[in-house]
């Protein structure tokens, strides 16, 4: 004689609805962003408040669904915002303090040597104590890259696309953890190359 099947949990509509939400407002999910995933929670919550989910084991099993589907598309929107809002703030100049002409040595090195991620990291160094030197920008710390870019354009407009695509390969690089290429490198060194020679637009004015 085959022992009896275990009993099936029965859950109501309203318990799994409630589970559902419960799941989801996990600091997990959202720590980053509260104000979007309280939006996202009470739209979930009116979703699955209309769902007629049967009270028996394949209504959990529904809703069980339901939350994944839903962890899902948080993950998406999350994935998919603007980069700006993964911005990172760092930083460009970390540790002892060094001249323009140093830290394009150590890039040059770097480049010649394959280390691309080292050679990007001290070029963007460069430039922007080249730019300090050069009082295009004013010297201050904990200047972000994406920081320098926006800074510097608005003396160098004709440089900005240049100067935000540098900005950009730093960011993916040194904190987005995008493997550095020899392109990156180069595409670094010639914009050194080229904001060396750039005046101001104030100054080619006068």
């Amino acid at each position: 004689m085959r022992a009896p099947h275990a009993a099936v949990e029965e859950v109501t509509g309203e318990e799994g609805r409630r589970r559902a939400v419960r799941e989801l407002s996990d600091p997990l999910y959202g720590e980053q962003e509260p104000s979007l995933l309280d939006r996202f929670l009470a739209w979930l919550d009116e979703l699955l408040s209309q769902v007629p989910l049967p009270s028996t084991g394949g209504g959990w099993v529904l809703g069980v669904l339901l939350v994944v589907i839903a962890i899902l598309v948080l993950w998406l929107v999350f994935w998919l915002r603007p980069s700006r809002s993964r911005t990172p703030g760092a930083p460009v100049h970390e540790g002892t303090p060094m001249t323009a002409a140093d830290h394009r040595a150590a890039a040059d090195r770097a480049e010649a040597a394959g280390e691309f991620a080292v050679a990007v990291t001290e070029r963007l160094r460069a430039i922007s104590v080249d730019l300090e030197d050069r009082a295009i920008i004013t010297p201050r710390a904990g200047r972000t890259a994406t920081e320098l870019a926006v800074e510097a354009s608005a003396a160098l407009p004709g440089e900005a696309e240049g100067l935000d695509r540098a900005a950009r390969i730093f960011n993916d690089v040194v904190y987005g953890d995008r493997p550095a290429t020899a392109d990156s490198a180069r595409i670094l060194r010639a914009s050194d190359e080229r904001l060396r020679t750039v005046r101001p637009a104030e100054e080619v004015r006068g």
